[in-house]
């Protein structure tokens, strides 16, 4: 039997998530301790357990449980902010859908109410979405500003090579593997995670640390676009 959604019984279970953690904030100590601090550890703990179950094919019971252990994160987060008076959940929340209506323009007006049309191709929807980007911050010049420094190494190459090209910065890939001896890229993802398995485990018997040494590469790779040519 399917699992009864709100919609079928008139209720919402956010409002009682969000009284559930603010009666434990008072009354259980181990809950009443917590700081943004020390719950970072268990944000990104969270947040890579949704991306394990995904990877999984997990069932929608396993990935339903998951995804109400990050919203807990943010729950618990925004419940810290308003103990201390500077915003709430409420507050979480029309900021981001704010955020949304003014970042896609292709799909909303400024009143959030819905364009007469909609774009027909996914390149027309990010020139969109980078305008509205720039537009909120126009004195932002270095494309790579906001990648946030705590990233995977892998994570922040794959997101500064995207920046890169979205500003119309060069990125010659065949010409940076062929300058360091390496082969063409697989075409597929699994060859790919092989290849990449196997330069790690080379890099592992040489004494190298291949999540410092892209890291590395990443920083110089960004300082060198930033920089006028």
């Amino acid at each position: 039997m399917p699992t009864p959604t709100s919609a079928d019984t008139g209720s919402s279970g956010l409002p009682e998530l969000i009284r559930t953690i603010a009666a434990l904030r008072e009354h259980c100590p181990w809950m009443g301790a917590l700081t943004h601090e020390s719950l970072v550890e268990y944000l990104i703990e969270e947040a890579y357990e949704v991306v394990e179950s995904i990877e999984a094919g997990a069932v929608d019971d396993e990935l339903r449980g998951e995804l109400g252990d990050v919203l807990l994160q943010v729950v618990l987060h925004a419940r810290l902010a308003e103990e201390r008076g500077s915003f709430d959940f409420d507050a979480v929340a029309r900021s981001i859908t704010a955020k949304m209506v003014r970042r896609n323009q292709h799909v909303f007006k400024a009143d959030g109410s819905l364009q007469e049309s909609f774009p027909a191709s996914v390149e027309e929807i990010i020139v969109k979405w980078d305008a509205a980007k720039r537009a909120e911050k126009p004195e932002r010049e270095d494309p790579f500003e906001g990648i946030p420094p705590h990233l995977p190494a892998l994570a922040a190459a794959q997101k500064s090579l995207d920046r890169a090209v979205r500003a119309g910065l060069e990125v010659d890939a065949q010409g940076a593997l062929a300058a360091v001896g390496l082969p063409v890229i697989p075409a597929s993802e699994e060859a790919l995670g092989e290849l990449l398995l196997a330069v790690v485990a080379g890099a592992r018997e040489q004494g190298l640390d291949a999540e410092r040494a892209l890291r590395s590469a990443v920083r110089t790779f960004q300082t060198n676009q930033a920089q006028p040519s």
